[in-house]
Parts: C-alpha cells; structure tokens; sequence
C-alpha cells in the first residue's frame, strides 16, 4: 500500500535536525500498517481517525528507512491537507 499526504510533520526526537514544516511525501507502508488501516476504515474510522497510525507508518518508511536511520525519532502529523492510500 502507497500513502500519499501533504501535512505537517513535527518530530520528536534525539538529534532531529529537520524542523517541522509542510511536506508532499508518498511512500509504501508495511504491511502490518496496511491491514490495520484497512481494518479501521472498514469498522468506520475516518481519515483524522488514522492519522496517528499514518505518521507511524510514514515514519517507519520514510524518515527511519525501516529502522536503518535515525533512531527513535517520532514524526507526528498534522494540518492534514490530503491523504490518500493506493495499491
């Protein structure tokens, strides 16, 4: 599964050196993140509802790189202008 967003990204974090800011990031996302999103969609949960899972997600693919960089740095999403998800 793809996710598409452009939000805000803060991070929590030792040695973060990005500030938060808006970013347009699409990424895949495991597929552990995958089927719990597509589970929570289908008991109802809306888009504000997952985007706590999404920033795990996008912060496991895309800011840690599956957990080879950046160690223990938390992206936390916010002003959600678009999310989209994809196969």
């Amino acid at each position: 599964m793809m996710v598409d967003v452009t939000a805000y990204f803060g991070f929590v974090g030792k040695g973060s050196s990005d500030d938060g800011r808006e970013r347009s990031i699409t990424t895949d996302i495991s597929p552990t993140y995958a089927k719990q999103i597509l589970e929570l969609q289908a008991a109802g949960a809306t888009d504000e509802d997952l985007h706590p899972l999404v920033a795990e997600a996008i912060t496991e693919s895309y800011f840690t790189r599956w957990g080879t960089r950046a160690k223990g740095l938390r992206a936390d999403l916010t002003h959600v202008a678009s999310i989209a998800f994809r196969f």
